[in-house]
């Protein structure tokens, strides 16, 4: 567990991320299997995009207006909507998986957190154990709840893996396929094991009646993944802190952030009329745990932080195109009420 502590006092000044020389670990079965049912996933559904005559082109086009800072050309067309997509969620959508493997004790702990208390007299008392993310379908459980802010197809097929490597509808498979593969051929996810909702809005523009209703009442664990730097260079610093702070006054007790970016230089801001550059780290940590300025009611703990990840793709796996490894830097933190709840 990460102290707190005060943010450094030259924020601005440019520092090298730490490199990540651990060599990476041998992927076993089980793991191969599920990152390559997740492409499979994206390979069937966005298969006649992929072998469009059109498909390098428009990947074009949208990378220019990325670059351009045009988000409604890289965005407002379907077409672009379902390349972007199949090209470059399958790769996240295994790192973000890789990511809530590893935070998944967090995410279990805080589910147990808005368990009912248990009956004296009930023989089926619910324990740790039946309310963990690895405990099978048929016992007890909690639900979890996740809120994506900027989330879409990468978030949610690696939550979906997160629940228990199973969507709804199974991979398509060969006219050729033997007996047993087609009997071994499931979905991700069972029908009602995980229920999405979708609501567009400008997030830095929301009262704070609007995100406590999107929230709701239990713990949770809220994700930025990819957005937050752009919150920061596009709706600026001060609306964008006016949000994480606002974020941090209505989210429940023991509730989760995950803020998933870009390391280094990719994520920086530019504030005041030098454009003095500030590391989105930093920003963020001035924000949320700066002793400095603490915050009434509730304080925020840094679970873990790594300035710089090497997701790297496995060998074996398949997809109709190549797929490249990423970097990026991870952060979790909890929020905790300091004083007692009515």
């Amino acid at each position: 567990m990460v102290k707190k502590q005060a943010p450094k006092k030259n924020p601005s000044k440019k520092e090298k991320p730490a490199s990540n020389t651990t060599p990476v670990p041998p992927v076993d079965p089980q793991s191969l299997n599920r990152q390559q049912r997740i492409l499979t996933l994206f390979s069937d559904a966005f298969g006649p995009v992929l072998s469009s005559d059109d498909f390098t082109t428009r990947l074009q086009s949208i990378k220019q207006a990325l670059f351009n800072r045009d988000f409604d050309a890289a965005f407002g067309p379907e077409e672009n909507l379902q390349a972007y997509a199949a090209r470059w969620s399958p790769t996240r959508a295994l790192c973000y998986s890789s990511i809530f493997q590893t935070i998944a004790h967090h995410i279990d702990e805080t589910a147990l957190t808005s368990l009912p208390p248990a009956n004296d007299n009930d023989d089926n008392e619910i324990s740790p154990e039946s309310a963990s993310i690895e405990t099978p379908a048929s016992k007890p459980r909690n639900a979890i709840k996740m809120l994506c802010i900027g989330g879409c197809a990468a978030e949610h097929i690696a939550f979906a893996s997160l629940l228990q490597d199973r969507i709804t509808s199974p991979p398509l498979l060969s006219k050729y396929a033997s007996a047993a593969v087609r009997a071994a051929n499931t979905p991700l996810l069972e029908p009602g094991q995980l229920e999405t909702t979708f609501s567009q809005g400008d997030v830095l523009t929301l009262s704070k009646e609007a995100l406590s209703e999107l929230l709701g009442q239990e713990p949770l664990t809220v994700t930025l993944m990819f957005t937050l730097n752009e919150l920061y260079t596009n709706g600026g610093i001060g609306k964008t802190t006016k949000f994480l702070k606002l974020l941090g006054e209505v989210m429940p007790d023991r509730s989760m952030l995950l803020v998933v970016d870009s390391p280094g230089s990719y994520s920086e801001a530019a504030v005041g009329k030098e454009q003095k550059r500030y590391p989105m780290q930093w920003l963020l940590d001035h924000t949320l745990i700066d002793p400095r300025a603490p915050s009434p009611g509730y304080e925020w703990e840094k679970i873990e932080s790594h300035d710089s990840i090497w997701f790297r793709l496995p060998e074996g796996l398949s997809y109709p195109i190549q797929l490249e490894n990423m970097r990026y830097q991870m952060h979790l933190y909890q929020r905790r009420n300091t004083t007692p709840t009515k």
